[in-house]
């Protein structure tokens, strides 16, 4: 009998790969094996197909059923390919549309009763039979949302193994089953937080904006009350809105991540992990199949550490190689997942154990070696990354009935968005779109490089060793971003001496 074939995707990371699911029948004892580097729970998938198929009115060749997952060199994970082997597995006695079969992805896990189950990664999944070219996919139903954000793509949302069988031409009967839902993500909802709700901190406001305006990293630091989680809560509000691609890319993570996908959010994502997480939480991982952390699922949007001196030193240190590259790549024995790490860093932080290290009115009772080692835990590497170092007081003021309040924040949107359409327009030329990516060389040595004249502040600050190379690069890059914010085409020594401040407190 001719080999019957369909497809299915294997994930490793966000790639995924399409894979020939291969049935064929051969006249020896019953059986029914799944070769091609199945993990323990594909292996699994035998016994759920058995039932899937009984409860579903679907018989199984009596027969040595060989189903073959090609090619056999790449590792295979998760219950995804349930359906696939199922679907192959029953058309090598019941006629189905070969044609059909072979042009379709399927994806989903069985239950025993027959009905198909939502997994994670369906989005980046049907990504990858896009980017293959395969235009037809079948998914689980509570997955048919996700799997239609893809343009392009002929989607079946399932309900039972039945289902799947009649779309390939299969003379079955469909029983009525009640689908397998899924639970409804709040995912970036409601109305963004206002801006103008910070009080007495203009200078932290303003420092926020240029954060925004150019993609900077960000540390505050402060004594507690001082403002420091409420402005950084802001920033998704005051940020432009992700177009398609970088949403797409967002929604494949969150789905990878196992959560529900049911559109494409716009709003930047903000991931806020707890001081206690552990270098596999921020940078993602498994043992057997690699999910994204807090870093991954930060990409296109924020991430934040509160209480960033509480965080085990070698878990921030982690973040060093992702801020620099955008890119994070887990490697294990059996596979390489490699995940965006393109995301916007804003760090809070107290100045000592206690808060009150240097605050006015304050009475510290840390002694000086715990002053000490609570703040070396953010090292000069990691420091050396941040575009903005700012500190923070406490409001000495309460406002009156009479205050209106500072920045709103559809101000400050309308603020950042016209400063990154002006940073997008120099850079068009550029495989760049805003100032925090723009390499240290194209803004020395390239056509837009400032006049000696107006560098002097900065060359005087690495002479003196206020400033490392990449400190230089970065406090160019917030001079870009303070002068699309003032809707100038050069940069002026005014500018430097801003940036100055803003990375180091130095005075040009």
């Amino acid at each position: 009998m001719t080999v019957v074939r369909t497809r299915a995707v294997a994930l490793t990371g966000l790639d995924g790969a399409v894979v020939e699911v291969e049935a064929d029948l051969t006249q020896q004892t019953p059986d029914f094996r799944i070769i091609g580097l199945p993990d323990k729970s594909l292996g699994e998938a035998v016994q759920r197909v058995h039932n899937a198929c009984a409860n579903n009115g679907l018989t199984l060749p009596r027969r040595k059923l060989t189903v073959n997952l090609s090619p056999a060199s790449l590792p295979k994970n998760g219950s995804g390919f349930d359906v696939a082997i199922a679907v192959a597995a029953i058309a090598t006695e019941l006629p189905l549309t070969r044609e059909s079969l072979d042009a379709t992805v399927h994806i989903g896990e069985l239950g025993l009763d027959g009905r198909l189950r939502p997994v994670p990664g369906v989005l980046p999944a049907v990504l990858a039979a896009a980017r293959a070219g395969i235009r037809r996919v079948v998914v689980p139903w509570a997955n048919r949302d996700e799997a239609q954000l893809v343009r392009g793509m002929n989607v079946l949302g399932a309900v039972n193994l039945a289902e799947a069988v009649a779309f390939h031409g299969g003379s079955v009967a469909v029983p009525e089953q009640k689908p397998v839902t899924i639970g409804r993500a709040d995912h970036q909802t409601g109305e963004p937080l206002e801006l103008a709700d910070v009080v007495g901190q203009r200078e932290a406001v303003t420092a926020l904006i240029v954060a925004a305006a150019g993609g900077h990293h960000l540390l505050m630091s402060g004594p507690p009350g001082a403002g420091k989680t409420m402005l950084a809560r802001r920033l998704p509000g005051i940020l432009p809105p992700l177009d398609e691609e970088a949403a797409l890319l967002a929604a494949s993570v969150r789905s990878l991540a196992g959560e529900a996908v049911t559109a494409l959010c716009r709003t930047p994502p903000f991931e806020a992990p707890h001081h206690s997480a552990s270098v596999a939480a921020l940078v993602g991982g498994g043992s057997r199949v690699i999910r994204p952390g807090a870093i991954a699922r930060a990409a296109t949007g924020i991430l934040f550490l509160d209480e960033a001196g509480e965080f085990p030193a070698h878990a921030l240190d982690a973040l060093r190689q992702p801020l620099e590259s955008g890119r994070i790549t887990i490697h294990r024995a059996g596979a390489v997942a490699d995940f965006p790490a393109r995301f916007q860093l804003v760090a809070a932080t107290n100045p000592c154990p206690c808060g009150q290290y240097a605050v006015p009115g304050g009475s510290c009772v840390c002694p000086p070696i715990a002053i000490r080692r609570y703040l070396g835990r953010l090292s000069g590497p990691l420091l050396d990354r941040i575009d903005i170092e700012l500190s923070l007081r406490r409001v000495s003021v309460a406002p009156g009935r009479d205050d209106t309040g500072g920045t709103t924040t559809a101000l400050a949107h309308t603020q950042v968005r016209e400063a990154r359409e002006r940073s997008a327009r120099r850079l068009r030329e550029t495989p760049w779109r805003t100032n925090a990516e723009v390499s240290g060389n194209w803004l020395r040595q390239g056509p837009m490089a400032p006049p000696p004249i107006v560098r002097r502040p900065l060359d005087a600050a690495l002479h003196r060793g206020a400033l490392t190379l990449r400190g230089y690069d970065r406090v160019l890059r917030v001079a870009w971003s303070l002068a699309d914010l003032d809707a100038r085409p050069q940069l002026s020594v005014d500018h430097i001496g801003r940036a100055l401040f803003l990375k180091k407190g130095i005075a040009s």
